[in-house]
Parts: structure tokens; C-alpha cells; sequence
């Protein structure tokens, strides 16, 4: 089975948030023609015996498998409901997945958390882009949001090879949403000015640099996907800022995050990760 073939999977817990991450899900394997893998990961409790947690698992799955009907009733869905530590097993799983769909905190997670250990660790540690679901509507405990009826697409992308896998999530997600803006964010400063070779003390110059950048990562793509609406945006400072406001109104926000620093947690940049913790809609966090 090739990458393009492999499943969605979806994580649920009985939360409001995974359920709402689970019709995301779903919309967006249909729009990939990708089947659905459910997966509820039955939790090490030494408090309730397999047989009560396995009929637990099976009811909560039966539940999910409904509402993924009622937003996709075409789309081919499977469960799964291993049992041990939810982030161990959403990990292992992700090697066998074009794309896991989380949401921003579970059952188990404090209020006060803006997102919960589970979803920061597995999208930390991932061998697939991973997408935490948040609706903007966090403190309404218990809420059901409406399908999110924006079309941009908003990648944040930095001045390496590491934003050649955000590009081409960005540009896959934003061609499967007809009529969707790509939205690519670029923050420079003059300190990064001097590192790529560019005048340090001239803003202008500097401004100018990034845009080169801007065109140099992008080059070739708007002519590959031509129905995708592009808009470069090189930002003065940092671009956490400006991928946080732009959350709250994108149908997805694009990251990237290292390989290779998973084992120190050294997979999100601190770009990264203040977007991924205080964004007020869908984020896709892409290894790259």
C-alpha cells in the first residue's frame, strides 16, 4: 500500500472535541478518496477489567461509526481499539497513515490546558502529518460546532529544505478545497537577514530578501497547481503571531516540525509549537 493509499485515522475518546475531530476527518478523507480508520485507544486501568473496557470500546466505536454516516455515508470505515498509553498507540499507528486526526484535549485533560499532553505528544512524535482540531469555541464545554465554512489555507514556512513537506501538504490540502487561498507565511528579522548573507542594518533590503525567499520556496508550485490561489506573506518578527490570528479564520494551518528530535522533544520550534497551543482552528503539523 503506497502513502497516497493509507488510511485516515481519527482518535476517539467520547470527548465532544474528538467527535468534532472525527467529522473532520471524515470530510477530509472523502475529499482525499482515502478510507477512515477509527481508533479508540483502550487506557492501561488496572480499575476495570478488558471484557468492561472491550464493550466500553465497542459501544464508543459503534457511536462514532454513526456520526461518520451521517456527515459521509459513503466513506469506507474500519475501528480499531488497542489498549495501552493513547500516545504510544496513536505513534505506532502513524505509520501506517496518510494523515491523523486529533482533537485539542480528551476527556482526561484540565481545563486550564490549552491543549492536552496527548495531541502535543503525538503530534511531537508522529511518523505522518498530524491535524489537532480546535473550533475556537474551547471553553463551551460540551459544544457542538458547525463545520468550518472558511477556504484559506495558511502555511507557515521557514528559509530551509524543511518547508518543502509543508508546501506540498499546503498545496495538496488547498487543491482538494475548490476555490481555496494558500496563504504562505514567511517571518524574517534582521538578525535572519544576516544569516542568509543579506544586509543586516537596511529593512528594506531586508524585506526584499525575504520576498526572493518567498519566491525561491514556492518556485515551480503555482504552476503545478494552477487552480490554487496563492499569497505570499513575508512578516516582520516572528510568524507565530500572524498564523494564530490567521487560525481563527483558515480552514487549516500548516507547520513543519523537525525529524529526528523526537526522543529530546526537540520536534517543534517554538513557532511551531506557541501556533499549535494557542491556534483557534484546525493545525497541521507536518515532519519534515
Amino acid at each position: 500500500m503506497t502513502t497516497a493509499e493509507l488510511p485516515v485515522i481519527a482518535a476517539v475518546d467520547g470527548s465532544w472535541r474528538s467527535y468534532e475531530a472525527l467529522e473532520w476527518a471524515a470530510r477530509d478523507a472523502v475529499r482525499r478518496g482515502l478510507p477512515l480508520t477509527i481508533v479508540h485507544v483502550r487506557p492501561l486501568n488496572r480499575h476495570a477489567s478488558q471484557e468492561e473496557q472491550r464493550r466500553e470500546a465497542e459501544e464508543l466505536l459503534a457511536e462514532a461509526v454513526g456520526r461518520v454516516a451521517q456527515v459521509a455515508p459513503t466513506l469506507h470505515t474500519s475501528t480499531l481499539a488497542p489498549m495501552d498509553f493513547p500516545a504510544a498507540a496513536l505513534t505506532a499507528l502513524s505509520e501506517h497513515a496518510s494523515l491523523l486526526v486529533l482533537g485539542s484535549r480528551g476527556l482526561g485533560g484540565f481545563r486550564s490546558l490549552l491543549i492536552g499532553s496527548n495531541s502535543l505528544t503525538t503530534a511531537s512524535m508522529a511518523r505522518c502529518p498530524v491535524v489537532v482540531v480546535r473550533s475556537g469555541r474551547e471553553d463551551e464545554e460540551g459544544a457542538e460546532a458547525a463545520p468550518a465554512t472558511h477556504s484559506d489555507i495558511v502555511a507557515g514556512v521557514a528559509a530551509d529544505e524543511s518547508s518543502e513537506a509543508v508546501l506540498d501538504f499546503a498545496f495538496e490540502a488547498a487543491m482538494t478545497r475548490p476555490g481555496a487561498r494558500l496563504r504562505i507565511v514567511h517571518g524574517w528579522t534582521m538578525f535572519s537577514s544576516m544569516l542568509s548573507g543579506g544586509p543586516v542594518f537596511d529593512r528594506d533590503a531586508a524585506a526584499g530578501a525575504a520576498e526572493r525567499t518567498l519566491a525561491e520556496l514556492t518556485a515551480g508550485r503555482p504552476e503545478k497547481y494552477p487552480q490554487v490561489e496563492v499569497v505570499q506573506e513575508p512578516v516582520h518578527g516572528s510568524a507565530s503571531h500572524t498564523l494564530v490570528t490567521a487560525s481563527a479564520t483558515a480552514a487549516l494551518t500548516v507547520i513543519g516540525r523537525r525529524k529526528g528530535g523526537e526522543e529530546l522533544g526537540f520536534g517543534l520550534s517554538p513557532v511551531a509549537q506557541t501556533t499549535l497551543t494557542h491556534a483557534l482552528g484546525p493545525v497541521a503539523v507536518v515532519p519534515c
